[in-house]
């Protein structure tokens, strides 16, 4: 015979109601007595009914992730897998599930999302990345769909929720670090353009030539389509053709990693760094100087501010930034 919730209740020396709330997660129940309850509760045996509770309360306790069409070698890309595994720890922790979705254009993104909110299967939608007029978040906004939503989006998004690193100081930083090494001539390497995360680190490499004195050349810097290693491969030979320089900067590991190639093959070694620190970074001859922006930390950040904001917790904030570390290796070390 299935156990009750008052059975729970007399066990932990509560009322039923507060067994209840404890159930839903609701914030106003104390630390200590939502202890006192879990622990009866796993005394007892006691397993809620999610489709019961669900029906109840109109939640589903439930959270869409879209995974983006420019993921398009997912298993291959640390980031997103990264991210995904710190979001999934946070929202079983917090009673809730993931439905993933994997689009393969921004078009069937939208079409995903239409699809969660018409069937009522989530209570709101965690996006992977912010670009420039974003569809997604364009329409999460006219349904008034909770969101949260990894990188910095423009400010037109007023109801986003959001978690990012600082990628302009994180870049102005590294840029900064080679500077003082006495390099000058320093190329950079981005990701697609369209992205806010390529923009600000962009703006920061910038400022920080600017704020040492030195001009921007734009035929040292080169934005590529995706995140691949045949863009950083690509990009250096683009920028070898067109100037001289004496370090390389990347803003995705993967395009670092093409560059190194590209590099090595043409016995042009220079300082060189990147950002995401994979495990190939580490392992690369010579081991990459990377910024480590800690993807498991935004994913898991991501779920906790939407589910802060769908428990109704008062004055939850409404955006994080989470630290980067510079990690130097001999890219940059032993040149």
């Amino acid at each position: 015979m299935s156990i009750t919730i008052k059975e729970v209740a007399e066990y932990a020396g509560v009322a039923p109601s507060t067994v209840s709330r404890v159930v839903h997660n609701n914030p106003k129940i104390s630390l200590e007595t939502q202890e006192k309850v879990r622990e009866a509760m796993k005394v007892l045996g006691y397993h809620p009914n999610a489709a019961a509770r669900s029906l109840a309360r109109g939640r589903t306790h439930t959270l869409g992730l879209i995974i983006p069409n420019s993921a398009e070698d997912l298993f291959t890309k640390p980031f997103f897998i990264m991210a995904m595994r710190g979001l999934s720890i946070e929202a079983q922790k917090r009673g809730y599930n993931i439905m993933f979705s994997f689009s393969s254009s921004a078009e069937e993104e939208v079409s995903f999302l239409k699809q969660f909110i018409r069937q009522n299967i989530v209570d709101g939608v965690i996006l992977m990345t912010s670009s420039r007029d974003d569809k997604c978040m364009a329409y999460l906004e006219e349904k008034r769909c909770p969101y949260t939503v990894i990188g910095r989006p423009e400010s037109r998004f007023e109801h986003a929720l959001w978690v990012d690193n600082d990628n302009f100081q994180a870049m102005y930083n590294l840029v900064s670090n080679l500077l003082q090494k006495g390099l000058r001539r320093i190329a950079l390497l981005g990701g697609p353009q369209q992205f806010s995360v390529t923009q600000n680190r962009l703006r920061g490499y910038q400022e920080a030539l600017r704020t040492h004195g030195i001009t921007i050349d734009e035929d040292l810097i080169c934005l590529a389509g995706t995140y691949r290693e045949v863009e950083g491969y690509q990009g250096m030979k683009t920028v070898s053709q067109r100037t001289s320089f004496d370090s390389v900067i990347a803003t995705d590991g993967f395009i670092a990693l093409g560059a190194l190639d590209y590099l090595k093959e043409h016995d042009a070694m220079v300082p060189i760094a990147g950002f995401n620190n994979t495990t190939r970074s580490q392992c690369s001859s010579p081991p990459l100087t990377t910024v480590d922006i800690q993807p498991e930390l935004l994913g898991r950040r991501a779920a906790a501010l939407l589910i802060d904001h769908l428990s109704g917790i008062e004055h939850a904030p409404r955006y994080a930034i989470v630290d980067t570390i510079l990690i130097e290796r001999e890219s940059t070390l032993s040149l």
